[in-house]
């Protein structure tokens, strides 16, 4: 399934996601190395309409080592720059719902808070994990107990599935790279 297929018929519960996600090939790592523009899959997870209020841009996997989870727009659009999402997160807890978050932007709040939220170290790393019985790239973060795990839709196009200590159920979102901006 090809990514503007996947966003066309957009799955609207968890079960369908799954259906979908569990049809599609595992990822290889090293393929995921890049910048890669992103967007939610709302199912009815707590956290849907969280990322897109935030404003959210995407994710950059420089190598298995390096990689940045939360990417946002400068605010005159011409960069990205790295959110630390231990300090995004920081009493938050994973899992919640935010039921008001699709009615409200967050967008110039972290645009002002940038000098706080910022981090110019990785706050991820990239591994291969079995997930669902399959084994696949994972984007595991260093100081929070959250896997995002890979399924290819395209060859420039993947679907994330956020596992999360605390849900009983995965987040997912798509990821679709885009070299067309750097990381500032």
């Amino acid at each position: 399934m090809r990514a503007d297929e996947l966003l066309a018929t957009v799955p609207t519960t968890t079960a369908e996601a799954l259906e979908q996600y569990d049809d599609l090939a595992p990822v290889d790592a090293d393929s995921m190395i890049g910048t890669w523009r992103g967007a939610e899959l709302p199912t009815g997870h707590p956290m849907d309409g969280l990322l897109a209020a935030s404003g959210w841009w995407g994710k950059q996997f420089v190598d298995a080592e390096t990689v940045h989870p939360l990417l946002f727009p400068t605010r005159d659009g011409s960069a990205l720059w790295a959110m630390n999402p231990v300090l995004a997160f920081s009493g938050v807890p994973l899992g919640a719902r935010f039921p008001a978050v699709k009615n409200l932007s967050f967008v110039t709040p972290i645009a002002v808070a940038r000098p706080a939220l910022r981090t110019r170290s990785p706050k991820a790393r990239l591994r291969t994990t079995r997930y669902r019985g399959v084994d696949t790239a994972t984007m595991v973060y260093d100081q929070l107990p959250v896997n995002d795990v890979f399924r290819r839709l395209s060859e420039d196009a993947v679907m994330g599935a956020m596992d999360l200590r605390g849900s009983d159920r995965p987040y997912f979102f798509v990821l679709r790279r885009d070299e067309s901006m750097r990381l500032r």
